[in-house]
């Protein structure tokens, strides 16, 4: 029998990295092609526990530390590699460590680094959005990975679904459920479940590996407006939700909610221009996720389908 090719997968017991592990255990195809090696910075915890327990290598390395990420990519035929730009909300230090991957990849032979990228906003508005770090960072490691000439596929997540469950609230004076974001009502937000879906299109990307080298993979459902959301939220709790609404903030109102919220300004100012570039310019540029979608193999998650099982709105129904 052949030996199993090694997956390193950053973030293991996280919401993407879990999610890639479970897609590919769970699959009897690449589960006999690929061994599993899971990195996170405390093997001894129970989640990292729960994942050697199905045959996953756990391995601790700290993304900061090059010697510790060249031990954890020994021997590694792929790479999912994501990082986490909110932790330390700084452009410099996700972009270095992206590099360090990057690097390591390439000296360690990695046939296959499936880096977690965005688009550049900066250059995708002309300068009209620059503060928006947290794309601009992993699309100037998207560019460095180009550069050096790693073998690569870029995977592009689209906006969260679960950022609606806390997008989505009660709103005085009658307690109506409320989204209330910077956009016009029509604005098409490509829309996906991180925590369901990554591995779906990961595995998709693992087992296209010729056609996608090089590839952008834009990773969402499909495209929903805000007021298509909110008439799913009518639709799924008649009750609760029948004054559900949308509305389209100021840029200062949104700020002040998010400074209510405890966001430092340099946060309140990303997060705005987050959400407002996206009606003029698009997530991804106004692409179509057609090409994307035709690599998966299972269906993935609808906003209805999220919105129905989600635990925050549980006591709806």
């Amino acid at each position: 029998m052949a030996q199993k090719k090694v997956i390193v997968v950053f973030g293991a017991t996280g919401g993407q990295g879990g999610s890639v592990i479970k897609a590919v255990l769970d699959d009897p195809t690449t589960a006999n092609e690929f061994r599993i090696r899971g990195i996170t910075r405390d093997p001894s915890k129970p989640n990292a526990k729960a994942l050697e327990a199905k045959g996953v290598e756990t391995v601790a390395a700290d993304m900061n530390s090059k010697d510790q990420i060249k031990a954890a990519l020994q021997g590694a035929y792929a790479v999912f590699a994501v990082t986490n730009y909110w932790e330390k909300m700084d452009a410099q230090l996700e972009e270095q460590q992206g590099r360090n991957i990057a690097d390591l990849a390439k000296e360690s032979g990695v046939q296959h680094l499936i880096w977690s990228s965005l688009l550049n906003i900066k250059n995708l508005t002309s300068g009209k959005f620059p503060n928006v770090e947290h794309f601009d960072s992993k699309a100037a490691v998207e560019q460095y990975i180009r550069h050096i000439g790693v073998p690569a596929t870029f995977f592009m997540p689209g906006f969260f679904m679960s950022n609606f469950e806390g997008f989505i609230r009660q709103s005085p004076p009658n307690n109506d459920w409320t989204l209330a974001l910077p956009m016009p009502p029509d604005t098409p937000i490509p829309c996906f479940d991180s925590t369901g879906d990554t591995g779906k299109f990961v595995k998709g990307i693992l087992t296209h590996r010729g056609a996608l080298l090089g590839k952008r993979v834009l990773a969402a459902t499909d495209y929903y407006t805000p007021a298509q959301i909110m008439s799913t939220f009518r639709e799924l709790f008649p009750e609760a939700g029948a004054n559900a609404q949308f509305v389209q903030t100021s840029e200062d109102e949104y700020k002040g909610a998010l400074a209510a919220a405890g966001m430092p300004p340099k946060a309140q100012q990303e997060l705005y221009e987050n959400m407002a570039f996206m009606h003029d310019y698009g997530y991804y540029g106004k692409a179509s996720l057609d090409e994307s979608l035709s690599i998966l193999d299972e269906k993935p998650t609808t906003m209805k389908d999220f919105l129905a099982k989600s635990k925050a709105f549980a006591s709806l129904h």
